[in-house]
This record gives C-alpha cells, structure tokens and sequence, in this order.
C-alpha cells in the first residue's frame, strides 16, 4: 500500500493507494465516519490555507482558543451558531464550509455526488424557466465568451 497526495477543492490530502489485485482480494470495509471530525478537518483546512492562527480564528469568532481547537480536532461538536461565527470569522459562508464536509463525507462513503444536475431533473423543471430568462442568460453567456 502506498500513500499518495490527492488535491480535492485545493485542498491535499494524503490517500492510500494499492494494487487492483489487494482490492479484488480484500472487501472494503466501511469506516465509521464521525461528522464533527470532518467539519473540524474542513475547519483547520481553510484557516491553514489562509495562513492565520488559532489564536486569530478563535478571537474574531468570539470562542476560546482552547475550544476552538478542539472544534478543529473533532473533540467538540460544534453548535450551529458556533459553526456559524467560525465561518464568518474565516471570511467563509456557512453553506460551502457544510458544502466541504458533505463531499468528504460522500467520499468517505463511498457514494458518487455528481457535480451538474441530473438530466431528470432538469428535465422535469425546464418547463418552469420563464422564456425570457433564458434568453437573457444566454446573452450573458454570449457576452462572457468574447
């Protein structure tokens, strides 16, 4: 087994890769995925790639350095409205820090997430778009591609 980097969202983390002969021969067995771990591992990723410290997350968001800390080490599960001054004090919306952590947690799972809307879907609502929003996206469209 060999451990390789793998950049996911700009983000790199380490995976371990073997053989097709050890994954034919060994089923996979599924891990237990604990969410505060991954919201906190999506936390520490974007202050990291943001170059700040705990101890400037953790006074711009109002919360204990200590506490903090433990957010980031999935020892603490966070609140809502803690989740939410961690995030505005990352200068990051709430949606794409939970956005992170449903995709680590689909890949930890092993389920496919794509990323476009499924052809039954839009084909059930594009009946629904008004016609002249259509064109005017298309126009937009057009204007961004010269």
């Amino acid at each position: 087994m060999v451990r390789q980097p793998v950049s996911v969202n700009g983000v790199v983390r380490w995976r371990d890769v073997g053989l097709a002969d050890d994954a034919q021969r060994k089923p996979k067995e599924r891990k237990m995925v604990v969410l505060r771990h991954e919201i906190g591992d999506v936390l520490r990723d974007v202050r990291q790639r943001q170059g700040r410290t705990l101890r400037e997350v953790s006074h711009s968001a109002r919360v204990s350095l200590g506490y903090l800390s433990e957010v980031e080490r999935g020892q603490k599960e966070a609140s809502s409205e803690l989740l939410s001054s961690i995030c505005s004090a990352l200068d990051v919306p709430l949606s794409t820090m939970l956005r992170e952590v449903s995709d680590r947690l689909a890949e930890a799972e092993g389920v496919s997430v794509p990323d476009t809307v499924p052809q039954e879907f839009s084909r059930e609502f594009e009946n629904n778009i008004p016609d002249d929003f259509t064109e005017n996206f298309r126009r937009g469209l057009a204007a961004t591609n010269r």
